[in-house]
């Protein structure tokens, strides 16, 4: 029988040249649902999801060192067991999330995904997220869940246009529900593409309809060209470092939050109040800890890919960076910051172009044997340290799925992301919501932050985020 194989696209290759062992490129979906799975039920759904979105079942073919692309296999079934149902116990979550961290699925296997289902029963120790996601929150912040935030860590800052700090909250009641961990490697595949498998699985485990819900209409007019854009040749602030920790790899941690709210008919979007919050946090946090203020940049996915089942399948997102001078990067005139940052991310997502940019495309052209490209790219990417992006935000927006599980396991009430954290930016923010709340993951390269500065960080991205509401500010 012959093999069919495609060659790797631009975005798979420059992510397979550089993949570092310390820290794996996944990407964590965790999935919360108020109810239980069967397991034979799942495994069939998840089984038959794949079949139905068939670029998913790849693997990466060998070949000698002097080919010119490495190329995907495409395989009619997977070669291992997907589905897995770790021992329930007090500490399943929080090892689920650090398997998702620290081990990808091999390239080698199709598919290059893992869909671990944890069985929660009470508190987690040390878990990096709220116990009490989905149910009806009190108005303020959120709570913090025991033993996130690190003993030494960095107290939140106090008044004065600084967040309060928090307070723990009691231990919950017993909690009976699922939660899914997609483990994604992300050489292969994005998270909006996986999420997409899932919405499947779950419409032939539960018989409910999933289909995508229509995305938000929005009048679009021609932009004015952005005035007074910071300069792209001059390279922007670092994360400054924290408290690393001894041990490499990623840490992270999620939490919940509310929705900002924004007046109608306002020139910016929740996308735009994510990224000035982001901008404000580190400023916030650069100062802090001495840093000489610097122009930042943000690296955000823009994703043009339709959600239903005609999605492509793979890494679909182009990237561009907004800018910020660090004068701007204040909130006596949050009104005008986010004006500002509506133009320049209305105007870079109207923009074509490849979705590394063309210096990548042509980096990856197949006229030198792959091996060869590969030492040139990881030199490269050294060399272009300097001028890499401050941070990336990944805004999944509104979850499109209900991801409804039918009677027994119910419909998704939180939904996490998270996208990997390598140094130079050391720093991940991703965001998405359901049941009109924010589910916000930070990831940070452990070489540049601990958990206590994670939590610091999150504090100080849940106070920034209220400035931008405007119906509270």
């Amino acid at each position: 029988m012959s093999v069919r194989t495609i060659p790797f696209p631009v975005v798979d290759e420059v992510a397979r040249h550089c993949l570092q062992e310390e820290e794996p490129e996944t990407v964590h979906i965790e999935v919360h649902l108020p109810g239980r799975l069967d397991p034979a039920g799942l495994r069939k759904a998840f089984h038959e999801a794949l079949l139905r979105h068939p670029r998913i079942l790849m693997r990466e073919a060998r070949g000698p060192w002097y080919r010119r692309r490495y190329e995907w296999e495409l395989t009619d079934r997977p070669d291992v067991e997907v589905v897995t149902f770790p021992t329930p116990g007090r500490d399943a979550l929080r090892d689920a999330r650090t398997r998702a961290l620290t081990t990808a699925p091999p390239l080698t296997d199709s598919p290059p995904v893992r869909l671990e289902v944890v069985e929660r029963v009470g508190r987690v120790e040390g878990s990096e997220a709220t116990d009490a996601v989905g149910t009806a929150a009190p108005a303020g912040p959120a709570p913090l869940a025991a033993g996130s935030r690190a003993a030494g860590a960095a107290p939140g800052p106090k008044k004065g246009g600084t967040p309060p700090a928090r307070a723990s909250d009691p231990a919950p009641a017993q909690h009976n529900g699922t939660v899914l961990f997609l483990t994604i490697n992300h050489t292969a595949l994005d998270g909006p593409a996986c999420l997409r498998v899932l919405a499947t699985a779950a419409e032939i485990y539960g018989g409910k309809d999933n289909s995508p819900a229509a995305p938000p209409t929005r009048t679009t007019e021609p932009q004015p060209a952005p005035t007074d854009t910071p300069s792209n040749w001059s390279p922007p602030a670092r994360v400054a470092p924290g408290t690393p920790e001894p041990s490499p790899g990623n840490g992270m941690l999620v939490t919940e939050l509310p929705l900002p709210h924004r007046p109608k008919g306002a020139p910016y979007t929740v996308n735009d109040q994510l990224m000035v919050t982001t901008a404000l946090t580190i400023a916030h946090w650069n100062r802090e800890h001495g840093t000489h203020p610097r122009p930042l940049r943000i690296t955000m996915p823009v994703d043009d890919r339709p959600r239903d089942l005609t999605m492509p399948i793979g890494n679909g997102t182009r990237l561009v960076e907004v800018p910020f001078a660090p004068s701007e990067l204040t909130t006596s005139d949050i009104q005008g910051l986010l004006t500002r940052t509506a133009t320049r991310t209305r105007a870079l997502k109207s923009l074509p172009r490849p979705q590394l940019g063309h210096g990548a495309a042509l980096l990856t052209a197949p006229v030198t044997p792959v091996a060869w490209r590969a030492a040139l790219t990881r030199g490269l990417r050294r060399a272009a340290a300097p001028w890499t992006s401050t941070t990336l935000l990944s805004n999944i927006g509104r979850i499109p799925y209900p991801l409804d599980f039918g009677e027994d396991a119910g419909r998704a009430h939180a939904v996490w992301f998270s996208a990997p954290a390598r140094m130079p930016r050391g720093l991940t923010v991703t965001t998405a919501s359901t049941a009109g709340r924010l589910h916000l993951a930070l990831r940070w390269s452990r070489s540049l932050l601990s958990h206590g500065d994670g939590a610091h960080l999150r504090d100080l991205f849940e106070h920034y985020l209220h400035t931008t509401d405007v119906e509270q500010s």
